[in-house]
This record gives C-alpha cells, structure tokens and sequence, in this order.
C-alpha cells in the first residue's frame, strides 16, 4: 500500500512512502499533527542560499571527479547530488522507520517506513522530538543527501570530511537503478559495504595518504559495528520472546555496555531521541545497513578487484530477499577463494 500525502514528495524508489501494515490509518493519526507542524515550521525557516562559496565550487569538483572514478569501478553515475545549492531551492527529506513493539525486522521489511520530502532554500529546521506513538518504536533522522536527481550538495556537505562526502557520492550512485534496483533492506545491504570499499580504492588511486588512512580506520569500524550489531540483534531476539516489551527493553539497552563501537553509533545516532521508544525501529534499520557488511567487505578480500565484487552483485535477481543475497554471497565467496582460483 503506498499513500502519498498533499504536502509529499514523489521522489525515487528509496524515498518514497512505503508502508508493510494494514493499520498505517492509525499510526498516521497518531503522526499527522506532528508531520503538519514540522512542514508548518519548516516552510517559514526558508533563509537565503548559502550563495557560490569555494566549499560548495571544490565540492562540485570533488563530485565529478569522484563519480568519474566509481564509473571504472563499474558504477554507474547519477544525477543525484550533482548540483549544489547556490542553484536554489533543494530537496530536504525526513525519514522515519516504525517497528512494532517487541518485534524486529530481522526475517521480513521494516514495519512502515516512510519519506517527506520538503522543498527549502537551506537545510530545513531540526524536528525536536517524535513522540511515543502506541503500539510502534519510531526511529527518524533528516539529510539531504540521497539517490534521487534533486538531492544537491548543500553548504553543510562542503564542509564534511572528504572521506564522508565521497563515500556518499558513490553511495548514492551505488543506489541507481542503472546499478541496484532492490528491495530498499537488500539494496542498502549491498550499497552501503560497497560504498565504503569504494572510496577506498579511490583514495589509493589519488595517492592521498592521510585520508586513505582514515578511510581505512573507518571501514574497521564499520566492519566492527556490522559484528556487535548482529551479536545483539541475537540476544534482542532472545529477550524479545521471553520478557514483557518494557522489560526486555530495558534489558536490551542494558546490554549496549557489552558492544561498545556499536554502542557509540547507537548513541550518536539518536541523540535527541528517547532510547525505549527508538529501540526496535534503530535496531531494524541498522539490520538493513550492516548485516551483511563485514561478509561483503571479507568477500573484497578475497575477490580479485572490487569491480569483480560489484559486477558479481549486480547479478542479484531484482525481487531477491535474504535468503536470495546469503546463497548470492556464499558462492562468491567459493568463487575467489584461493582454491578455486
């Protein structure tokens, strides 16, 4: 079922609504207020744009540059984020995923997951806070950076750390339907390893070695989150089936203690955020980014070149699920293994 609102946004695959449950007229009861007074509030936040300054000119630079590279590494480029925003008005977007209590998406989509797109002269105002909507967690976070032509670089993009930007170029890229056409929790499995690899072997190219470095730093870390993430996605499930949901709530955040880089991420990420209610939405949205993470980035280990990787991935069937991408990676994994070379 996808709804589409007045004040929404028809935008690309992975940003349009996309709802999993018949009672999506409840939970938007519970949403609409909320939603109304954020596009209320943002529509009179419109400031002037930042104008043409020398982060946002380098930036375009680093755009074509960096989408020219991932095009050798069979990675088709798009038009998204290949703008800037001294052009105008930009698409801002605010994501929320909702998780039934108790549950995680860890064998079927997300509950509901859904996109509002706004359109703003500068980055839109912050929401303050989502409340408890009964029966659902509720994770939610903004950005301006996604896999649709009017995702442009804003000022705020200019001034990240150049592993970041560059990562989210090829990010994006990586989500073009002229590369990954997926379901959104398969697809961003894939896309997110490999944008990470990506940049990597774009800084080895550049010979920059300092953020080569840091890229490499970062993809440890990444790799690290993807084991802790799926060590307590287990344990969550185990609470989950023998504890009262406040109960194992509790519990489960408790635990956070015991992966601390997973742990870090978790807290930076819902910051502003109420932990129990965020909990089994945050959970199963990252399931959707790292669970296949470190196996993929093994898999680069092992494979002769990344574009062997991409290519091979690419080979997916389009309506693939987790059984689909887990046969997918264990024969790749037979395929570069040194034996079978």
């Amino acid at each position: 079922m996808v709804v589409i609102f007045p004040f929404m946004l028809s935008v690309s695959k992975h940003v349009s609504f996309a709802l999993h449950r018949r009672d999506f007229l409840t939970i938007v009861s519970h949403l609409a207020g909320a939603i109304v007074l954020f596009v209320m509030s943002s529509s009179c936040s419109i400031v002037a744009p930042a104008g043409d300054t020398p982060g946002l000119r380098l930036t375009a630079d680093l755009i074509e540059e960096v989408k020219a590279f991932g095009k050798t590494l069979g990675i088709e480029p798009t038009d998204a984020l290949r703008r800037t925003s001294r052009g105008g008005a930009s698409l801002s977007m605010l994501w929320l995923w909702m998780q039934r209590d108790g549950t995680l998406a860890f064998s079927a989509p997300v509950d509901i997951r859904l996109a509002i797109g706004l359109n703003v002269e500068k980055e839109a105002s912050k929401v303050e806070q989502v409340y408890r909507v009964d029966g659902y967690s509720v994770y939610y976070r903004q950005g301006s950076e996604f896999a649709d032509p009017r995702s442009v670089a804003t000022a705020g993009f200019a001034e990240e750390a150049l592993v970041r930007r560059a990562k989210v170029i090829l990010h994006e890229d990586l989500h073009g339907d002229v590369n990954f056409s997926l379901p959104w929790e398969i697809e961003e499995a894939i896309v997110t390893p490999l944008g990470s690899l990506a940049v990597i072997e774009y800084l080895r190219h550049k010979g920059d070695e300092q953020n080569l470095q840091n890229a490499l730093v970062s993809l440890a870390e990444e790799r690290q989150v993807s084991r802790e993430l799926l060590s307590l996605v287990d344990e969550a499930r185990r609470i989950f089936a023998a504890a009262k949901v406040d109960d194992a709530k509790r519990q489960i955040l408790s635990k956070l203690t015991s992966y601390p880089t997973y742990q870090r991420q978790f807290e930076r990420q819902t910051r502003d955020q109420h932990s129990a209610t965020v909990l089994e939405a945050k959970l199963s949205h990252d399931l959707a980014y790292y669970r296949y993470f470190d196996a993929i980035a093994a898999l680069a280990e092992q494979a002769p070149d990344l574009r062997m990787l991409i290519e091979d991935l690419k080979k997916l069937p389009a309506d693939a699920g987790h059984p689909a991408l887990g046969l997918l990676l264990r024969e790749l994994h037979s395929k570069y293994s040194p034996g079978a070379r």
